[in-house]
């Protein structure tokens, strides 16, 4: 990466962190881009230059969160899809990773509180679900149906291992006991996935 291109990463992450801080003191529709133009000390055009939509200043990982799954298929052309999820997800529940959903409660509540926020995590979950079907069906193109419902079993539980993760969060529950948690019921819903999606 290029010295110019660090600088660029460096002021969009710096952006965000800005923005996200404003938008958990104040709530999320009482801040404006200019207010976070102001915060960061850059210019309304550079938020907007590295930021098309409002929302995306809270999801600056949203491309990772959406490959991820995929990204796991790739990486392991040999071993199943559902097997090569499972092993990322149980090695990112040690790392307690955002891609699973692991963030402080104040974040989690700005998000809850906010219909525009609710929408683009839901959209987020979805494009997740069309970017791994895409790569199921690279391995697979036919049957066409069994790479979609493979797609669709294994984006909706990491879904719902996400909804847990914020749920017991939000609950307090404490850490380790969370991760432990979770991992209980990640091993329960991979194991019900894999004798329906196969060696796919």
């Amino acid at each position: 990466m290029s010295l110019r291109e660090q600088k660029k990463l460096e002021t969009r992450r710096t952006i965000s962190h800005v923005a996200t801080r404003l938008f958990i003191d104040r709530g999320f529709d009482q801040v404006t881009i200019a207010d976070v133009a102001q915060a960061a000390r850059v210019a309304k055009m550079t938020v907007t230059n590295h930021f098309s939509r409002k929302e995306d200043l809270v999801f600056d990982i949203r491309t990772d969160f959406v490959d991820w799954p995929t990204n796991l298929v790739r990486a392991a052309p040999s071993s199943p899809a559902v097997v090569a999820v499972r092993d990322g997800f149980l090695t990112a529940l040690g790392e307690r990773s955002a891609m699973l959903g692991f963030a402080e409660l104040p974040f989690i509540r700005m998000i809850r509180q906010s219909e525009t926020l609710s929408s683009a995590l839901t959209e987020m979950h979805l494009e997740r679900e069309r970017v791994l079907v895409a790569a199921l069906l690279d391995r697979k193109p036919e049957p066409e149906m069994l790479s979609r419902t493979a797609g669709a079993h294994l984006t909706s539980v990491l879904r719902l291992l996400f909804e847990d993760v914020w749920d017991w969060t939000w609950a307090d529950v404490p850490p380790e006991e969370l991760v432990s948690r979770v991992r209980k019921s990640a091993g329960l819903a991979f194991a019900q996935l894999e004798p329906a999606i196969g060696t796919l």
